[in-house]
C-alpha cells in the first residue's frame, strides 16, 4: 500500500461509524484518534474518496465512543445508511506531531523497511496494536508478512521525507 503521490489527496482516517444513536440521526463513532473528542477539530470529515462530507458536532460519549450529529443526517434512517463508513480528513488538516519521535500511523505506512546493511525488507502494510504496544506489519502486498515492534530499540530510524525507516531485528533464536 504506497503513499499517494500527492500530499494534498492524501486522505487520514478517524473513525468508523458503528451504530446509530436515538431517532434523531445521530451516529456512534469507534474513533482512532487519541481522544474522542479530536473526531471534531479538524474539520468536516468525510468518506475515503472525499466526495461527501459532513460538519460533525460532538453531542456525547458513551464507552469510548463519540455520539456525532452529522450535518444533513437528521433521521434514524439516514444514519442507517451510513453505518459502517470510515469518516475521513485531509491529511494536511492535522497538525504536525509536536515531538521528534512521534509519527501519525498514516504517515508509516507504505515507508520501505530496511536493515542495517540497506536491504530491504519490504514495506509497512500496516500498523496494529494488539493491546502489548504497536506493531509494523512488513512485507510486500499480496505476500506473506511479518510483524516488527515498534520501538526505539528496534526501529533506530524513521525518516518520512525519504520514504523509509531502518530496523535492527533481534537474533533469531
Amino acid at each position: 500500500m504506497a503513499a499517494p503521490e500527492n500530499s494534498a489527496d492524501k486522505r487520514v482516517c478517524l473513525g468508523v461509524i458503528v451504530a446509530v444513536h436515538g431517532v434523531r440521526g445521530l451516529v456512534k463513532v469507534k474513533p482512532f484518534t487519541e481522544t474522542p473528542e479530536a473526531l471534531t477539530a479538524y474539520g468536516p470529515l468525510g468518506d475515503a474518496a472525499g466526495v461527501r462530507s459532513w460538519q460533525a458536532t460532538l453531542k456525547g460519549l458513551q464507552k469510548g465512543n463519540a455520539l456525532l450529529a452529522l450535518s444533513g443526517v437528521e433521521t434514524r434512517e439516514a444514519a442507517e445508511a451510513l453505518k459502517g463508513l470510515e469518516l475521513y480528513v485531509p491529511r494536511d488538516s492535522l497538525p504536525e506531531p509536536d515531538e521528534e519521535e512521534v509519527f501519525y500511523h498514516d504517515d508509516l505506512l507504505g515507508l520501505a523497511v530496511e536493515d542495517g546493511e540497506g536491504q530491504v525488507l519490504g514495506q509497512v502494510l500496516s500498523v496494529q496494536n494488539f493491546g502489548a504496544g504497536d506493531l509494523l506489519e512488513v512485507g510486500e502486498p499480496g505476500e506473506r508478512s511479518r510483524f516488527i515492534p515498534f520501538t526505539q530499540a528496534v526501529v533506530p530510524t524513521v525518516d518520512i521525507a525519504s520514504g523509509r525507516l531502518v530496523v535492527d531485528l533481534p537474533e533469531e533464536t
